[in-house]
C-alpha cells in the first residue's frame, strides 16, 4: 500500500484548474499525469531579463522588459502568410517593431491598442534597420506584473502546450506538495548543505539551483539503487534450482567457426552461475557481432539437459523470428525442440504452442512480450534469456520470472556497450560478462564519410553495388522532435530510390503494418529486393550476410552508439564491408569527433567510453532509439558523481536497517513509493 502522505502527488493532473479532456493529450505526450509528474517536471533551462528605461540601453540579442506605446498596426501584404507588425516608441522617442506570425496577430490586435503604455518583455533583435522583438512573451499594462518574471523558467512543451499554461500547472503541483520526512543519511545531507526535499523542488523551479537539483538526483538514485539491491536480496533468499547439465547437447553443436575466448569464457561464468541455487542474475554485454546468441544457446542448452526449459524474450518482432531461424539451425543437430511464439500466433498454431509448454515437449521458447501473458505456463521453466534488456520494465521481467515453478535464472544481453561508470546505474547489482573479442574471420568495415551534397553520386556508387550482385541498406535521418517526420523522410527517399531501382527496393519503418513489413523484410532477407531503405528500426537484429553496403543518412544527427549499431549490420559474411556516413553542411564540434570516432575504431567499449565524454551532461543513453534513459531527474554528470555515494549509502540502509524498519528506513519506503520503485518494497513483503 502506498504511503498516505503521497496521496496529493498521485491525484490526477486532470483534477488541477484549468485541465480538461483537451489538454490531457499533450500533457499525456510528455508524461505530465499526475501531480507528481508535473511537480519533477523542471525547467530545461532560465530567462534572465533586464528592466531598461529605453531602447538605447539594450543590447542586440539580450532579454529585456521595456515601456512601449503602440504607435501603428501594419499587417501583411500576404494576409496569414507574412508577419503582422506592431510601431511602438520608448519614452525616449526610439522606434521598435513587435513581429507576429500567424494566428498570434489576433492577439497583437487585443494586447497592444494604439497609444495605450504597455510593459513588453522579450528577445531584442534587429531586422534590417530596425529592432525588433518577435512574439513578446509577455504585454502587460503595468510594470508590476513583470517583476516576478525577471529570471523565468522555460519548460520543454509539446503541441498545444504554452510556457504560461506548463508554468501554471507546475505552481499548481508545487503547492500540494506535503511534508515528508527526510530519507538522506544525516552526514551526508549536511556535508552538502541540501535543502530539504519540499524545498528542493521549490527552488529547482526558481533558477538554476545546484544544490537542489543535486538533491533531487540524489533521491532518484537512492531509490533506484536501494531498488535493485532489494531485487538482488531477494533473488538470494529465494530458493532457485541448481541447473548442472552433462554437456550432451552441446557436444552435439556442430558451428562453423571456432568460438572466441571471451564467448567460452562467459559460457563458463553461466555454467558455474546456473549451477547454484540462488537464481542467476547476469548480463552479458556484447559488441555488435561479438557472438551472443552462441552464449545464449550454449546458456540454454544447459538448462535443457538438465531437464529444464528455456525462454527467450526479444523486444520486436523482427528480432524474435531472427533469433528463432538462427537458434532453429544451430539448435537442430542437438534435437533440441525450438518453437516461436508472438502476439500473431492465433487459433491452432497458438494452442499448439500452449500444450508443447506445458507438457514440456518444447525445450527452447522464442518470443515477444507475448511469452510472459498468464496464459503461457511452462512444464518447468529453468532460464530465462532477455535481449536489449534496456527494453524492458522490471514489472515485465518480474513476471517473466514468476513463470517457473521455482524462480528461474535469468541471462540479460545487451548489443549497446555500455561504459563501465554506467553500468551500475543501468543493471545494479548484476555480474556482468563481456565479449570484448570478435570471431575470427571478421573483416574490418571500410567506414567512409561524404557530404549530403552528393547524394547523386552515392545513388550512382549503390548502383554499381548492386549490378555486381550484392545488397545494400539505406537508413534515413532521425529528426528526433517528430516521429511523423522520420516517416515522411523515409518515405519520400524511398520513392526516390524506386524511380532509379524500382522492384529492387523495399522499405521497412515502425508504422508499417506487420505482415507489409515482415513481407519487405523477408524478400530483402531472401535476396529477391536489393536494396532496403529503413529508419533505425533495423539497428539491432537484422542478418542479412550478403549486404555489404550501409549508407545513413545525416549520421550527425544519431548517437554513436547508434551509428556503431548500424554500422554493425554489415560486415556479417566474408566479403569485404563498407558503411558510408552522409553528413550535412552545418556540422557542430561534437559531430565532427562523433564521425572522426566512426572511422577510426570498431571498438564497441571504446566508442561508448568516448560517447559518454562527448554528451557530457546531456541525455543518459543516447536518444529514445536506443531505449528508455534509465533516469527522469539525475542527468550523466550528476549520475558519474552522485551514484556511488547513493549506492554505498543504500547498501549501508539495507545491511544495517535489515527491512528498512528503523526510522531513516521507514522513509526511504516513501522514497520507493515516491519514485515508483515500489516493486522493491513489495518484494521484501511478498516473500
Amino acid at each position: 500500500m502506498r504511503p498516505e502522505a503521497l496521496n496529493p502527488l498521485f491525484i490526477e493532473a486532470r483534477d488541477l484548474d484549468g485541465v480538461g479532456p483537451k489538454m490531457m493529450k499533450p500533457l499525456e505526450k510528455l508524461g505530465l499525469t499526475r501531480v507528481k509528474d508535473l511537480a519533477y517536471h523542471l525547467p530545461e533551462r532560465f530567462v534572465t531579463r533586464r528592466v531598461i528605461a529605453d531602447l538605447d540601453e539594450g543590447g542586440e540579442g539580450e532579454q529585456v522588459v521595456i515601456a512601449l506605446t503602440p504607435t501603428e498596426h501594419r499587417a501583411s501584404r500576404n494576409p496569414g502568410r507574412g508577419p503582422y507588425r506592431v510601431l511602438a516608441q520608448d519614452d525616449a522617442g526610439n522606434i521598435c517593431a513587435l513581429t507576429y506570425f500567424g494566428r498570434a496577430s489576433y492577439t497583437a490586435k487585443k494586447q497592444l491598442p494604439v497609444g495605450e503604455k504597455r510593459w513588453v518583455a522579450g528577445r531584442l533583435d534587429r531586422y534590417g534597420d530596425m529592432l525588433q522583438i518577435v512574439h513578446p512573451d509577455h504585454v502587460e499594462k503595468d510594470s508590476a506584473a513583470h517583476m516576478g518574471r525577471l529570471v523565468e523558467p522555460v519548460y520543454a512543451l509539446s503541441e498545444g502546450l504554452t510556457q504560461p499554461r506548463v508554468a501554471s500547472l507546475t505552481a499548481q503541483a508545487l503547492e500540494r506538495l506535503p511534508d515528508l520526512p527526510e530519507w538522506i543519511e544525516r552526514g551526508q545531507f549536511e556535508r552538502e548543505s541540501w535543502p530539504a526535499w519540499r524545498d528542493a523542488l521549490k527552488l529547482a523551479h526558481k533558477d538554476m539551483n545546484e544544490p537542489a537539483r543535486d538533491r533531487l538526483a540524489y533521491d532518484e538514485l537512492l531509490a533506484n539503487s536501494l531498488a535493485l539491491l532489494m531485487v538482488k536480496a531477494e533473488g538470494r533468499r529465494r530458493k532457485g534450482q541448481a541447473l548442472a547439465g552433462d554437456g550432451n547437447l552441446r557436444a552435439k553443436l556442430d558451428l562453423p567457426f571456432e568460438m572466441t575466448g571471451a564467448q567460452k569464457r562467459s559460457i563458463k561464468e553461466i555454467e558455474g552461475d546456473l549451477q547454484q541455487e540462488s537464481p542467476m542474475l547476469r548480463l552479458l554485454q556484447g559488441d555488435v557481432g561479438a557472438g551472443k546468441t552462441v552464449v545464449a544457446l550454449a546458456a540454454m542448452l544447459i538448462a535443457v539437459e538438465a531437464g529444464k526449459q528455456a525462454a527467450m524474450l526479444a523486444p520486436t518482432e523482427i528480432l524474435a523470428r531472427q533469433h528463432f531461424e538462427t537458434l532453429r539451425k544451430m539448435a537442430a543437430p542437438t534435437g533440441a525442440e525450438v518453437a516461436i511464439l508472438t502476439g500473431r500466433a492465433k487459433g491452432k498454431e497458438r494452442e499448439g504452442i500452449l500444450m508443447g509448454l506445458l507438457d514440456g515437449s518444447i525445450d527452447i521458447l522464442v518470443g515477444t512480450h507475448s511469452i510472459f501473458q498468464d496464459t503461457v505456463n511452462y512444464k518447468d521453466l529453468g532460464l530465462v534469456v532477455i535481449d536489449e534488456q534496456h527494453r524492458f520494465g522490471v514489472q515485465q521481467r518480474l513476471a517473466l520470472a514468476a513463470k517457473g515453478k521455482r524462480a528461474p535464472h535469468t541471462l540479460a544481453m545487451t548489443a549497446t556497450p555500455i561504459p563501465r561508470s554506467l553500468t551500475l546505474a543501468q543493471y545494479g547489482e548484476m555480474d556482468v560478462s563481456r565479449l570484448d573479442e570478435l570471431p575470427p574471420g571478421r573483416q574490418a568495415i571500410d567506414t567512409r564519410v561524404i557530404s549530403q551534397d552528393r547524394l547523386e553520386d552515392m545513388a550512382a556508387g549503390v548502383e554499381r553495388h548492386l549490378a555486381s550482385g550484392q545488397q545494400a541498406y539505406w537508413v534515413c535521418p532521425m529528426v528526433r522532435e517528430n516521429e511523423t517526420d522520420d516517416i515522411a523522410a523515409a518515405e519520400a527517399r524511398y520513392s526516390w530510390l524506386k524511380e532509379r531501382f524500382g522492384d529492387d527496393v523495399v522499405m521497412v519503418h515502425g508504422q508499417l503494418p506487420p505482415d507489409i513489413k515482415d513481407a519487405n523484410m523477408e524478400r530483402f532477407a531472401s535476396g529477391g529486393a536489393k536494396l532496403l531503405v529503413a529508419t533505425t528500426v533495423i539497428e539491432v537484429g537484422v542478418d542479412v550476410p550478403s549486404s555489404t553496403l550501409m549508407v545513413i543518412e545525416q549520421a550527425e544527427r544519431f548517437g554513436l552508439a547508434q551509428l556503431h549499431q548500424l554500422r554493425g549490420r554489415v560486415g556479417r559474411g566474408s566479403e569485404k564491408s563498407v558503411c558510408v556516413l552522409m553528413r550535412g553542411n552545418e556540422l557542430s564540434e561534437t559531430g565532427r569527433k562523433r564521425l572522426a570516432l566512426m572511422r577510426e575504431t570498431q571498438d564497441g567499449f571504446r566508442i561508448a567510453e568516448e560517447d559518454l565524454e562527448l554528451r557530457g551532461g546531456g541525455e543518459l543513453l543516447g536518444t529514445r532509439q536506443s531505449g528508455d534513459a534509465a533516469f527522469r531527474v539525475a542527468n550523466l554528470e550528476q549520475v558519474q558523481k552522485l551514484l556511488p555515494v547513493a549506492h554505498a549509502d543504500a547498501r549501508l540502509l539495507i545491511d544495517r536497517d535489515g527491512g528498512l524498519t528503523s526510522e531513516r528506513g521507514e522513509a526511504a519506503r516513501i522514497l520507493l513509493y515516491l519514485f515508483e520503485r515500489d516493486w522493491g518494497v513489495q518484494l521484501l513483503r511478498g516473500g
